[in-house]
């Protein structure tokens, strides 16, 4: 079998802006790939991240640079080998799912060994901004079940307090993005514990992973940054209470189910997440989504538009990706 390959950029407005502790963005910048048997076609979507060194053009030409491996037909297995980790690989892993799924009419869960596919309740993301705005983007969606909350930049307390007093009841989790310090993250879990957050994401640099072993923390931690594939797995187990598994990471849902398998066997809880990106990108990690315990797939609402068909909402909640889509 002969596959046509296709690799394209596309951007995708945001609804407004989307800030974290490294900077904004008004644009979601994703890379798909289309694997075509003249037939069917499966696609895959990425999202090239700078924190790992990777460009939407280096991206676009890693995957070309490996074509001719792919038009000749692969396994996902054997795309391991072929392709390190990253946002390139994600893309193509992705697509050889779903034209797999398309050729056989086996499901991409089924193929993955499920029993079925559930709908899941994701979080619901707030920018970083200032206490003020972020109490009033937090009041808005005070009705939604669970918030991640953007920090890493002083005034996070004042932040964190603002969000509660405008959430009263609302579940939430933090991602500081690598943005606090030795210096204050005793008192920023303190303030955690006290404004009833249930997870913390990424508080340090992934260099300063250490530190995490030498203080008591009040609330779990959840290795991201810190966090790719399997081989780094043993380098978090006893520093992290939770694992943020994400595709463009793993470099795909071959690698991602891997891990998810080998954390839990290790005892850490599953977060599935994503970059900011379509349906597209969602639909896969919706696999790795049903062994987690905390879903972050609000890419799509974030977005001022998403792919169509794309994934069904009901505020918070997510129905199975239609076929057409993906899977």
């Amino acid at each position: 079998m002969t596959l046509q390959v296709d690799v394209s950029h596309e951007s995708w407005p945001i609804a407004g802006s989307f800030r974290i502790s490294r900077g904004a963005k008004t644009t979601a910048e994703v890379v798909l790939v289309e694997l075509s048997d003249g037939d069917a076609i499966g696609r895959g979507e990425c999202v090239p991240y700078a924190r790992y060194g990777e460009t939407v053009e280096g991206v676009i030409a890693t995957i070309n640079g490996h074509s001719d491996a792919l038009a000749h037909g692969i396994t996902p297995r054997e795309l391991l080998s072929l392709m390190p980790p990253g946002a390139a690989r994600n893309a193509v892993d992705c697509a050889l799912w779903d034209l797999a799924a398309k050729i056989s009419g086996i499901p991409a869960w089924q193929a993955a060994g499920l029993d079925h596919m559930a709908p899941l309740v994701t979080a619901y993301t707030l920018s970083l901004d200032t206490p003020d705005a972020m109490a009033k983007a937090a009041a808005e969606a005070a009705q939604r079940p669970l918030l991640k909350i953007k920090l890493g930049q002083d005034g996070d307390a004042e932040r964190l307090r603002a969000i509660r007093a405008a959430a009263p009841a609302t579940r939430l989790i933090v991602d500081a993005n690598e943005g606090w310090n030795k210096a204050i993250i005793e008192e920023m879990f303190s303030v955690c514990a006290e404004t009833g957050v249930e997870l913390v994401e990424q508080p340090l640099p992934s260099s300063d992973d250490a530190a995490l072993g030498e203080i008591t923390r009040p609330i779990p931690v959840c290795a991201d940054e810190s966090a790719h594939g399997l081989a780094g797995l043993r380098d978090i187990v006893g520093l992290y209470d939770a694992i943020n598994i994400k595709l463009d990471k793993t470099g795909g849902l071959t690698e991602a189910l891997a891990l998810s398998s080998a954390a839990r066997a290790e005892g850490l809880t599953i977060m599935v997440g994503c970059m900011l990106a379509t349906s597209l990108a969602m639909a896969p990690a919706m696999i790795v989504g049903q062994h987690a315990s905390v879903v972050d797939l609000d890419g799509p609402l974030l977005l001022a538009k998403d792919r169509d068909p794309g994934i069904t909402f009901d505020g918070s909640n997510m129905v199975p990706p239609p076929p057409d889509l993906w899977g």
